[in-house]
């Protein structure tokens, strides 16, 4: 990996949502829909990805008053044809569709890649949920290389997991609230392994997965998982050179940026903002950033800050290394090599559930 210093010189913090779909696959709202749902949802940006289509021409900015969100449109493709794991792979920044390489993953990341877009591997792990008709859509063709990196916090497939039985589906389809307790443990494993693994970075980001479906029962009638719901709950919190500028070419560039090099923590905003947030590490060449790779010889002081206390943990090649319970602050000293992350934890409604996950920062 290429040791490359931070670039940014004015560090602001981005909410973008991503992983949305409307009535083009199997949604219920518009992309209007889903733009004044962030806006609401105080957002500064969501992305669309409906199933095997890629819809021309809605991308664009929601605002009211001072408050602005961006939507912007990318794909989820799949091969239909297979019966079981489907390999869902979420596509940004490609303006063409490329639903027609969907039987080969390889050939359609290429093709994304030779188009200068980014592929995320959506719900990896994905269990089904027979009480509601609910397949399993994991990936299954792990050869594939050239990937972004891999949808590590995907709302619906926790929902799948978290509810068991019919009385739980219906509790936590009633009160979401109750449900998120964090990326599936087989997803955080599989992605150590990968990381550890792979020649290149694997990104990972939180997807809300939403439908916002109706669901009737005689005169009883509700939405499963409003957009603007889940907007609230789980985000991707982008570390950016600055906040949007109202010109979308250099924001869409921005978001994307930043997406593809991994600065970015997946946060759940739900019990209390995740705003503030900061991995980094101050070293001889300067101060390097989640996604960086920095040279471990020379020295790394790693700083995790938090926005209020809770409990933190520093990761190394998929170990707990440090662990506070109770700090605002985590400093850890080292020059040994490696892939470091953090995970946060906070109380929440009875539970302690899982609050903020960083991308690595890598030490060669």
């Amino acid at each position: 990996m290429q040791v490359v210093n931070a670039i940014i010189t004015a560090m602001e913090e981005l909410k973008l949502c991503l992983h949305a779909h409307t009535r083009y696959s199997d949604g219920s709202g518009s992309h209007d829909h889903i733009g004044k749902a962030a806006l609401k949802a105080g957002v500064d940006a969501v992305i669309v990805t409906d199933h095997n289509i890629w819809v021309r021409e809605v991308e664009g900015y929601y605002q009211k008053g001072k408050k602005r969100a961006l939507l912007l449109v990318g794909e989820e493709v799949h091969d239909p044809t297979l019966s079981k794991g489907k390999n869902h792979l979420m596509i940004f920044n490609v303006n063409r569709e490329l639903a027609k390489f969907s039987a080969d993953p390889q050939r359609l990341i290429n093709q994304i890649i030779s188009s200068n877009g980014l592929s995320f591997i959506a719900h990896p792990i994905d269990d089904p949920l027979p009480q509601f008709n609910e397949e399993s859509f994991s990936w299954l063709d792990w050869d594939v290389n050239g990937y972004t990196g891999i949808e590590l916090w995907n709302q619906l497939s926790e929902f799948k997991t978290r509810s068991s039985t019919f009385s739980k589906a219906l509790f936590h389809a009633l009160f979401p609230q109750y449900m998120t307790l964090g990326p599936l443990e087989r997803t955080l494993k599989l992605w150590d392994e990968l990381l550890a693994k792979s020649k290149a970075p694997v990104v990972a980001v939180a997807g809300n997965d939403a439908h916002a479906n109706p669901v009737k029962a005689g005169a009883f009638s509700k939405v499963i998982f409003p957009y603007e719901f889940q907007f609230r709950a789980l985000n991707n919190h982008l570390i950016v050179p600055t906040k949007l500028t109202g010109e979308i070419t250099a924001d869409r560039r921005m978001i994307y940026e930043a997406l593809a090099k991994g600065r970015l923590f997946m946060g759940y905003d739900l019990p209390h903002s995740t705003n503030g947030f900061r991995f980094s590490v101050n070293h001889n060449d300067g101060q390097f950033w989640m996604g960086d790779t920095v040279k471990a010889e020379s020295g790394m002081t790693f700083q995790v800050r938090l926005p209020r206390r809770t409990h933190v943990r520093l990761i190394k090649d998929g170990r707990v290394i440090k662990e506070h319970d109770d700090r605002e602050v985590l400093t850890y000293i080292s020059k040994e090599p490696g892939i470091y992350r953090v995970e946060a934890y906070i109380d929440y409604l009875g539970r302690h559930r899982g609050w903020i996950f960083s991308n690595p920062i890598y030490a060669v």
